[in-house]
């Protein structure tokens, strides 16, 4: 999360516009595809330990690049390395946490697994506009390959972390089968919806604070509060989902989060920016657990790493497409209507998350 920002907020001082932001966001996504199904199936079979380390190492080479080369083609040759490297490490980490406990624990332990997710969303982005407005650029970049240092080294010094492998191998067809499954496919959709709305945030947070005259630690600072409020809503999760079923949690969480979309560009007063940065953290917050949860649930036996590969196939779809889609609309009819297009997305995906409760 914090080289994304870093990212954005170099490319924008090398010159580049809405549309090249676009394509340098996409990069981070776009030859993830060829690999997130691969990784889930080596996880099946062979365990999460090797894939998550790989991941590491190659996602530190991606953060190095720009510290030896501070070029825009060096950020287009960083983005692909530091994407290629998290699908491994992700993909292997997530299959890995739906063994850990019982059905009854799972939702319990992706919102733990997330509050790791969430501390890098909070702790990055503060970090990289702080890094930036001290240091510069490639200090940022630096910073963060430094911190990769402690994974790695965990991963290869504790031989028996993930090495389990989750599952034999067993009786598989295509990937397309899955979608085949009607209640997968409606999950692996409803994440892809909820993938999009949280993207634009992220993307367009920056470029919308850039173009109202906000510093980098200012933009940093907002991007925090939304994370800091993802991070609170997971710890508050496994209650939740106790009290109510997880569909409606979800459905609920992302129909607040369209509403809360619809206001933001009419605002400029950085504390306003900031709470309602925190209130969209608190809605968006509970979308990766929740429908990692439900789609773990309903994966065929011994397909859960296949199944966490398709899903974030389709999310990596939309990691390419919004991106390069809302720069193109950015650029034609400016900020406004690209919220309000994230507002209806969230809409359909909380009322696709209803019409599968109800069936």
């Amino acid at each position: 999360m914090g080289s994304r920002v870093v990212a954005s907020l170099f490319a924008l001082k090398l010159g580049a516009g809405p549309m090249q932001i676009g394509l340098l966001i996409a990069a981070y996504s776009v030859f993830q595809l060829a690999f997130a199904l691969t990784v889930g199936r080596l996880s099946d079979r062979f365990g999460s330990r090797l894939p998550m380390l790989g991941g590491c190492i190659v996602f530190a080479l991606g953060l190095l690049l720009p510290v030896a080369w501070p070029t825009l083609a060096a950020l287009y040759l960083s983005a692909p390395l530091i994407g290629i490297g998290f699908v491994f490490f992700n993909v292997a980490n997530q299959n890995l946490a739906g063994t850990l406990g019982t059905p009854q624990e799972r939702t319990r332990d992706f919102a733990t697994l997330s509050l790791g997710y969430s501390s890098g969303h909070m702790i990055g982005p503060v970090l990289a506009g702080f890094a930036i407005d001290q240091a510069g650029y490639r200090i940022a970049y630096l910073m963060f390959a430094l911190l990769t240092l402690w994974p790695i080294l965990t991963l290869a010094l504790h031989r028996a972390l993930g090495a389990q492998a989750i599952a034999k191998e067993s009786e598989r067809g295509s990937a397309m089968d899955l979608m085949r499954i009607p209640p997968l496919r409606r999950m692996i959709i409803v994440s892809g919806l909820v993938t999009t709305g949280w993207d634009l945030y992220v993307f367009y947070v920056p470029i919308y604070g850039h173009s109202i005259g906000l510093s980098a630690s200012t933009i940093g600072t907002i991007l925090g509060a939304f994370a800091a409020a993802t991070f609170i809503v997971r710890v508050m999760l496994p209650v939740l989902t106790q009290r109510y079923s997880v569909e409606y949690v979800l459905a609920v969480a992302m129909a607040a989060a369209g509403l809360l979309f619809l206001p933001f560009t009419f605002l400029t007063y950085v504390p306003a920016l900031l709470a309602l940065s925190f209130c969209i953290g608190l809605t968006l917050g509970v979308s990766q657990p929740l429908t990692l949860n439900l789609s773990y649930n309903r994966s065929p036996p011994g397909r859960s790493g296949e199944v966490t590969g398709l899903r974030l196939t389709i999310n990596n779809i939309t990691h390419i497409a919004v991106p390069i889609a809302a720069g193109s609309v950015g650029a034609l009819f400016g900020i406004t209507p690209v919220f309000w297009a994230s507002a209806g997305i969230l809409g359909a995906s909380a009322w696709m998350t209803v019409r599968d409760r109800n069936q």
